[in-house]
């Protein structure tokens, strides 16, 4: 095999990405259709499902909000049912959580963002562990650069983000002797509608103009940008491919090295 094929996941490989039908979901889902993949997704939306399903159609598409355990569980299911088991599994689903002091945060919208961004990944886990066993599989784990920053007015989202490094590395010690990698990935600043929101509320919060309030972000971005969901699915491939079968209990940044969140 060539070096350059190392880098090419395997065709044939059954694939499911949680948030799957859009966004970042949605590139990851490209970049393993590209190589031949067989794909089940699922999301919250039924608009963006319903999208996804026609420019899809080869693809299943479950409508599930992956902070219900029970729903995890009929999901993985029906992908599993459809693919005849799972190779690779992308815990990508998450939300924001709200921007605020501590003393100001809605204790609801806490737990909100804790099941959504953190128990989801241990749901979904749970439910796929065996199939990757068997398959001696993959599972990535989507995480954030704030799982490794302190994150000032967004601590609901950081200490999620933590909370999956954590998890990441206990499961690859726990699952490699399987034959399973688990790895993170902490996107940074990610261009898109999602970061747009995320700078909107941090300027409201601290007062300043939408402006000034990315330029402070960029700032701390050693390269001076964002990055693209493109980046963080070629690193998904990569991990999946031959020449990442060494690499497991990792929290890989695709940042641009964000030096600090503010």
């Amino acid at each position: 095999m060539t070096l350059a094929n190392l880098l090419r996941p395997d065709a044939g490989l059954r694939v499911l990405v949680t948030a799957g039908a859009g966004g970042i979901g949605r590139r990851i889902v490209e970049g393993y259709r590209e190589v031949g993949a067989r794909i089940a997704v699922c999301d919250v939306s039924e608009e963006t499902l319903a999208a996804f399903r026609n420019e899809v159609p080869d693809a299943l598409a479950v409508n599930c909000d992956v902070a219900d355990r029970e729903a995890v569980a009929d999901m993985v299911h029906q992908a599993r049912e459809a693919l005849g088991g799972l190779d690779v599994v992308v815990n990508n689903a998450g939300i924001a959580g709200p921007t605020g002091a501590v003393e100001d945060l809605d204790p609801v919208e806490w737990e909100r963002t804790i099941r959504t961004d953190l128990d989801s990944q241990f749901y979904v886990a749970h439910e796929t562990a065996r199939d990757l066993k068997e398959s001696r599989g993959s599972l990535i784990n989507i995480a954030s650069v704030a799982g490794r920053l302190g994150y000032a007015y967004r601590t609901p989202y950081a200490s999620a983000k933590w909370g999956i490094i954590g998890f990441t590395k206990s499961l690859a010690a726990e699952m490699g002797p399987d034959g399973v990698r688990v790895n993170a990935i902490l996107p940074g600043i990610v261009e898109g509608e999602r970061i747009r929101g995320v700078i909107s509320a941090r300027a409201q919060a601290l007062g300043v103009s939408y402006e000034e309030m990315e330029k402070r972000y960029l700032a701390n971005v050693s390269l001076r940008r964002m990055v693209s969901a493109d980046d963080v699915a070629t690193t998904c491939l990569f991990l999946t491919s031959p020449g990442g079968a060494n690499i497991s209990g990792q929290a890989i940044s695709v940042c641009g090295n964000v030096e600090v969140l503010m």
